[in-house]
């Protein structure tokens, strides 16, 4: 290893999209896509929010935001546009938005309630996806990461529209992995589990409405690490699909669930 390359910073000179932008997950992913060098256009669905992640992150150049709905697809391709203008192409997509939606028996869910899950978790990675192949084609390539989630490797009970999308994303995944493998494009899922933000809370709420931290509990008795994951852990293994430390990694679902599918 040369002097140089000890201290290149892993994602120096690369442009990254992060969908999900003001949610856990993709603020911690996009500081940590920021302090390795990526330029960064963080999308989301609030202007106020967005203003209030880029202020957090406290980075003057390079950083960029759109306000765009996750399953609205000119939104989505004119967010891609952007990036493009702003600062020269994609390399990195982070297809980060998602909804855990509510939960309810299948027999009790409306059709409107399916429909809105699945626009979010899964046409809005497929269309965060089919923007940004023709700019990393240009680029020579590039690197797609989808978040799925345990939920994605499981069944469970009241869930099924959530369950459902999560499946559908690794599967497309895998999809896309086979297509764009000629081009250089690496496409894979991060599979999270109990990791500790407003999502775990919203789901704690709903698997036990009259005691939250009794769902809190149980959901740790899961876990053999015996605790969440923290959204920067995850952000660790997006930086690491992202780079060039993973060039023969595609089509896989990455797992970080402190050993949930495992037990």
């Amino acid at each position: 290893m040369t002097e140089q390359n000890r201290y290149r910073k892993r994602l120096e000179g690369k442009v990254a999209i992060v969908t999900g932008a003001t949610g856990g997950i993709g603020e911690a992913t996009a500081a940590r896509f920021l302090e390795e060098g990526a330029s960064v256009m963080l999308v989301g669905r609030s202007k106020e929010k967005l203003k209030a992640t880029r202020e957090r992150l406290a980075v003057e150049n390079g950083l960029a935001e759109f306000v765009a709905d996750a399953g609205d697809e000119a939104a989505t391709a004119a967010a891609v546009a952007a990036t493009v203008e702003a600062f020269g192409g994609v390399d990195i997509l982070l297809a980060n938005a998602g909804t855990e939606g509510n939960f309810a028996l299948i027999e009790n869910l409306s059709v409107g309630e399916f429909e809105s899950v699945f626009r979010t978790n899964v046409i809005g990675v497929w269309l965060a996806m089919k923007y940004c192949v023709e700019p990393m084609k240009r680029s020579g390539g590039g690197s797609m990461i989808a978040l799925s989630s345990i939920a994605g490797m499981i069944g469970s009970p009241t869930m099924a529209p959530y369950i459902a999308s999560k499946h559908a994303v690794f599967g497309l995944v895998k999809t896309a992995a086979l297509e764009l493998a000629a081009s250089g494009i690496r496409v894979n899922a991060i599979g999270p589990g109990p990791i500790d933000n407003r999502m775990m809370r919203s789901l704690e709420s709903q698997f036990n409405p009259a005691d939250a931290a009794a769902a809190h509990e149980f959901i740790l008795s899961k876990v053999p690490m015996n605790r969440y994951g923290r959204n920067e852990e995850v952000a660790n293994l997006a930086l690491f699909l992202a780079s060039g430390e993973s060039t023969f990694c595609t089509g896989g679902i990455h797992m970080i669930d402190g050993g949930f599918i495992a037990a």
